[in-house]
């Protein structure tokens, strides 16, 4: 029993340092908006948080360092990922963006999917019908 209570205690401590430490809230209105027109929610050292929204393709991308997770909140695309990137140059230090892959994996992404894509695999949304909105968090590499 002692053995139990002291874990117990354990855990809520744990829980109460972790909320104490780094908690970051973002409330409905603002996540709401980000959604619509695209948006950052949170940045912190490892990890960033926006909103997205896409009514058309987008281009290319690879991230050296920076893994994405994609969580669709409405709506419906392809993504291509794998593969080659074409057509690709540096936009800035660790980004690559370019116009076509080749030998990549088609996923049809649709309301409440999550894709999880590692640093360093091209991806693309290649054909947006209407629109999608999702969520993306980048956890970054050290």
């Amino acid at each position: 029993m002692r053995v139990w209570m002291h874990l117990t205690g354990l855990f809520f401590a744990a829980i109460y340092l972790q909320a104490a430490d780094g908690v970051t809230f973002v409330g409905h209105d603002k996540v709401a908006a980000s959604l619509a027109k695209s948006g950052g929610l949170v940045t912190q050292s490892d990890l960033t948080v926006s909103g997205s929204h896409r009514t058309g393709a987008g281009q290319v991308e690879v991230h050296d360092k920076e893994t994405d997770v994609f969580y669709v909140t409405d709506g419906e695309a392809t993504l291509i990922t794998g593969g080659t990137m074409e057509g690709g140059k540096v936009t800035k230090p660790g980004q690559h963006l370019g116009t076509n892959i080749v030998g990549g994996e088609t996923h049809h992404l649709a309301k409440g999917d999550v894709i999880v894509i590692p640093a360093g695999v091209p991806h693309w949304f290649k054909e947006v019908p209407q629109s999608v909105s999702y969520f993306v968090v980048k956890v970054l590499k050290p």
